[in-house]
């Protein structure tokens, strides 16, 4: 039956690239020339050509917002890419999404997929990763209903969001400045026009937010990121033998080979420390090496409680794992950057230059500190308070101010 399922998606997805984009368009080898043809290296463009082609960022349309009920409830559109489960960016929407709805606001989910899939195709998926989420999923290409706030979710839904005739004041919410996901070239180009189409947006963190302010003249709130402190915790009794590495080598912003070099020299210096690592699968870096690859959040707090230091890189916005760390009592090492200070400011993360033998320094003053326990119980007390209904509240403070303005 599976496989069934399988072969009527694959057949729905090549009829839409012929429907959306042609017959030459089928075959990997003509993506690939279309795609390489304006810069890129994959075989799907990761954003439909026809709607970087329609958006003309230079014309403003008039904003049009419907009225907003007597009981105060909003409809919002949320445009995003077909969500997956440990996807910390789709982790985070949902945790917006999931506010609004508790408060009483509509929220509709609008699928954008490149790859031809159907809405439907990823709805089973999304209501398993993320249970909480009770509105509607839709795809974009359909056209979307009018609302009183559409939001874009990353750089190449904002095409759709912007070029969609539906009535809604344009919201964005900016998690990472997406240009520097690529070589400077087209793709960082279009995901910075995008910064530039009018909508208002809504950063994790303040640096995002005056990064966007300064350079593009975007109007931009923030908001602070939470803690799911039910879920990452201290657990007392547990004895820690190791360091953890969140290691992602699709995601080149997490400097996976920085941090491999990292692991390698502290492993000489300390033999008998444990090396975890997570994210995905990466192969085996020695007899006290754990390759966990992609993990639950429980399995993941078990990991961190049985670590001292966790290593953790970002050359773009911090992500979303020093906070889940140091709730457990491990003490993260981060590249010292002025994104990752603004954003994490807490005394208990240990910075260092982004180097293989800094990091492995600061790693080795983690593991050999005095009383760790006190620094453990000290660590995760600090993000105690960091709770996700902070940002909920603050999304919908500015979607009230943005509407009635």
């Amino acid at each position: 039956m599976r496989v069934v399922q399988q072969l009527r998606r694959r057949a729905h997805q090549v009829t839409r690239i012929m429907r959306e984009q042609g017959v030459r368009q089928v075959g990997a080898r003509a993506l690939g020339r279309a795609a390489r043809r304006f810069g890129a290296d994959a075989e799907v463009f990761p954003v439909r050509l026809e709607d970087v082609r329609a958006a003309d960022i230079g014309v403003r349309r008039p904003v049009v917002v419907p009225p907003v009920p007597e009981d105060g409830r909003l409809t919002v559109n949320w445009v995003s890419t077909p969500p997956s489960p440990g996807s910390g960016g789709h982790t985070t929407m949902f945790r917006l999404i999931e506010h609004l709805e508790s408060v009483g606001h509509t929220c509709r989910l609008y699928l954008y997929d490149v790859y031809g899939s159907r809405a439907a195709d990823h709805e089973r998926v999304i209501r398993s990763a993320f249970p909480g989420f009770r509105g509607s999923v839709h795809d974009v290409a359909d056209g979307m209903a009018d609302a009183h706030a559409v939001f874009a979710t990353a750089w190449m839904t904002a095409y759709p969001a912007f070029n969609d005739p539906c009535a809604g004041k344009r919201f964005y919410l900016v998690q990472d400045y997406e240009p520097w996901f690529f070589p400077v070239g087209g793709l960082s180009a279009l995901a910075e026009n995008t910064y530039r189409m009018g909508f208002h947006g809504f950063t994790a963190g303040r640096y995002l937010a005056d990064k966007v302010r300064a350079e593009t003249g975007m109007a931009a709130d923030f908001f602070d990121f939470g803690c799911d402190a039910d879920r990452y915790r201290l657990t007392e009794g547990v004895r820690r033998d190791g360091v953890v590495f969140y290691a992602r080598r699709l995601a080149p912003r997490r400097a996976i080979e920085i941090g491999l070099l990292a692991l390698e020299i502290f492993a000489e210096r300390h033999p008998d420390v444990a090396i975890h690592t997570y994210g995905e699968k990466i192969g085996s870096l020695g007899p006290r090496h754990v390759d966990h690859g992609l993990v639950t959040p429980d399995r993941l707090n078990e990991i961190y409680n049985r670590c001292y230091a966790g290593l953790t890189l970002s050359m773009t916005n911090v992500s979303l794992v020093p906070h889940e760390m140091l709730a457990a009592g491990c003490l993260p090492v981060v590249n010292d950057a002025v994104h990752n200070r603004v954003v994490l400011d807490n005394d208990h993360v240990r910075y260092a230059p982004a180097t293989p033998h800094d990091l492995a320094r600061a790693l080795s003053e983690v593991v050999t500190s005095p009383d760790f326990d006190a620094l453990a119980r000290a660590a995760s007390a600090s993000v105690t308070g960091r709770s996700w209904d902070a940002a909920g509240h603050e999304l919908e403070k500015v979607l009230r101010r943005e509407l009635s303005a």
